[in-house]
């Protein structure tokens, strides 16, 4: 691990890709990355607003409730006061039209080093891993952190694997459990599985308030900032 201090010109630089619809950004969202970034002493998150989601298109349509300007102007509002968090475009909407992959990003950013990648995600975003774009890839272009709320059950680690990998428990960091990851190819990979984080939100739920059937519940689940600007904009009212 390093020392936490923040890299310098030319140095190696520990950064996590954080993408997401965030549709909008909530706590959940803060509280992930402020625990990923103090357990592995990060330079910086880069929350990752995705243009157009491909597990979220059906029959060609979005089920993103609001459109990606918006979705970047609150990801940013949510992060302002937070020292190392900053917003990328690396997923911004495609010119073809075409879903944005995950895999293709991570390249990018990593051919712009020299840098350490992780990419960091929730439990659920995790098991639905088999089904991303060059889902075997992903392991060895960055480093996979998984942030498990309390009561999740990650040992059985197959399930959110892509097939053909295995994982072996190697020891742990603090509160990280660390994972070897392994193909049939002879390539290997760490894995970090962060458990007990305490991020009660659901994005779905949240939505549903924003609505005004319990505008007080909204309130203590985004940043006054974002709810300031959902108001503004008449955002979530459908």
């Amino acid at each position: 691990m390093s020392t936490g201090a923040v890299a310098g010109v030319g140095e190696t630089r520990r950064i996590a890709f954080f993408g997401g619809s965030f549709d909008p950004p909530h706590l959940g969202h803060l509280a992930v990355a402020r625990a990923a970034k103090a357990a592995l002493e990060l330079d910086e998150v880069l929350f990752v607003p995705v243009g157009k989601q491909p597990l979220k298109v059906v029959d060609g349509t979005t089920l993103l409730q609001a459109g990606y300007a918006d979705r970047v102007a609150m990801t940013q509002l949510a992060i302002e006061d937070e020292a190392g968090f900053r917003v990328s475009l690396a997923d911004t909407p495609r010119a073809d039209g075409e879903p944005n992959y995950t895999i293709d990003s991570l390249r990018r950013i990593a051919a712009e080093g020299p840098v350490t990648l992780y990419l960091l995600m929730g439990a659920d975003a995790f098991r639905l891993l088999p089904r991303w774009h060059e889902a075997g890839e992903i392991p060895f272009a960055a480093t996979l952190v998984v942030v498990a709320r309390p009561g999740e059950d990650l040992r059985r680690l197959d399930e959110g694997l892509p097939a053909g990998i295995t994982a072996r428990e190697t020891g742990r960091i603090g509160q990280l459990t660390q994972y070897r990851l392994e193909d049939g190819e002879g390539r290997w990979a760490e894995m970090f599985v962060m458990p007990d984080l305490h991020y009660e939100v659901s994005a779905t739920a949240l939505r549903g308030s924003l609505r005004g059937v319990e505008a007080g519940a909204a309130a203590l689940q985004v940043t006054p900032a974002v709810l300031r600007y959902i108001a503004e904009r008449g955002l979530y009212q459908g």
